[in-house]
């Protein structure tokens, strides 16, 4: 790299964020501009749908202090957006005039909340930035009953924090349970279970045909032709990712921005392309763990590929190889997954699932794939460890928590 090269990053979430710190961290000299659309300074997602929801004075989650882009000297742009790539002339365009000259480009534009593509689907209120849960937050404080479309992980959050201001809460669901996507079949009914006690009420297998707005309350139309009446209305079924200047500059994408380990895009097609890479929410990456594209979007991915990357830049080729692992907190229970779980054939727990404290080990014939963990947080790391070496691991053993998980990974080697 030549001397007073510029490294730009577009997209100032945990993964930019993370990739400007981490070229800092790996000696880069250069320039570092950090692009954000927001006009919020860098900050942390998971409290939006927790905290700044229903804690009394909830804490405002920035990534780090303004003197921290100064000192790493970060050029930090909030509430500038992209508009253009000329991959040619290796600079972009600002919306409202003005560009940026770039020597290598990291796209890490995320995405945004997915809209229900049914009739009146518009009105339904969507959590994915800090201005939409302090809207959000509002917006609870008078609906005493609220319906949230989708039992994944931010629709079961939403539910839990809605519960704790005092909300009545349905949840509805196209699924067979709750995190279907994520949580094997026994770890899916744990959730729902917890949900219930709480007096949330759920509905699953019910596609949802239109959303009804009234003067005073909303209807939601259900396939069946059942009614659900609510006062507020949320979607929370996943984000779209924001591919648009990718696909403008003719880089590859499926779904997602295509890249390989190192995070490195491609020209639609044909080779890669060296001075452009994606990371986080927004990038599709080859993993050579599992031997497949990979995409994730959760806070531990985000900041880890957002570093990997930003090492890559600045030549450090260190292919990014980690085992997926997310959390979430509902109704005061932490859960934690790593691994695939739903690439198992069965599942041993660790505890007892009354006691709501128990680790669940998934297997694929006797090699550990995942694992869940509800508030036994401990055990997420030599499980993750377990899960890295892929060595036999003998289920009894596992169950027994006479028998220190240490000694079974030492066995396991």
């Amino acid at each position: 790299m030549r001397e007073g090269a510029i490294h730009l990053v577009v997209g100032a979430g945990l993964a930019g964020a993370s990739a400007a710190m981490a070229m800092r961290e790996a000696g880069f000299t250069g320039r570092i501009v950090l692009v954000g659309e927001e006009k919020q300074p860098p900050y942390d997602r998971p409290p939006l749908s927790k905290d700044v929801l229903f804690a009394p004075e909830p804490k405002l989650p920035y990534l780090h202090p303004a003197s921290r882009y100064t000192e790493r000297e970060i050029d930090l742009r909030t509430g500038c957006r992209v508009e253009e790539i000329d991959r040619e002339a290796r600079r972009v365009r600002l919306a409202g005039g003005g560009s940026f000259p770039y020597d290598r480009l990291l796209l890490a534009t995320g995405g945004r909340a997915r809209r229900l593509s049914v009739p009146g689907g518009e009105s339904a209120v969507c959590l994915r930035s800090l201005d939409d849960s302090l809207r959000l937050r509002r917006l609870l404080e008078g609906a005493p009953r609220v319906a949230v479309i989708g039992a994944g992980v931010i629709g079961l959050e939403i539910a839990s924090s809605a519960r704790a201001r005092g909300c009545e809460v349905v949840v509805v669901e196209a699924l067979a349970g709750a995190m279907r996507r994520a949580f094997t079949p026994e770890i899916a009914l744990f959730a729902e279970s917890l949900h219930r006690e709480h007096g949330v009420e759920l509905y699953f297998e019910v596609g949802i045909e239109a959303i009804e707005r009234g003067a005073h309350r909303s209807r939601i139309v259900c396939a069946g032709g059942e009614i659900i009446e609510a006062d507020l209305v949320i979607a929370g079924v996943g984000m779209e990712r924001s591919l648009e200047l990718a696909l403008a500059a003719g880089i590859e994408c499926d779904g997602a921005i295509l890249c390989d380990e190192f995070g490195r895009t491609r020209r639609a097609g044909r080779s890669a392309v060296e001075d452009v890479f994606a990371a986080g929410d927004v990038a599709s990456f080859w993993s050579p763990r599992y031997g497949q594209r990979l995409m994730a979007e959760h806070w531990r991915h985000a900041q880890d590929h957002g570093a990997a990357v930003g090492r890559a830049m600045c030549g450090i080729l260190e292919p990014y190889d980690e085992i997926p692992w997310f959390w979430t907190d509902q109704h005061g229970v932490n859960f934690q997954t790593g691994g695939m779980p739903l690439l198992s054939e069965r599942t041993v727990l660790r505890g007892a699932a009354e006691t709501r404290r128990f680790t669940a080990f998934h297997l694929l014939g006797d090699r550990l794939v995942g694992a869940t963990t509800v508030n036994d947080g401990r055990n997420m790391r030599p499980a993750l460890a377990l899960i890295r070496a892929g060595s036999p691991v003998d289920a009894e053993a596992l169950a027994d928590e006479r028998q220190s998980l240490r000694d079974i990974l030492r066995k396991a080697g």
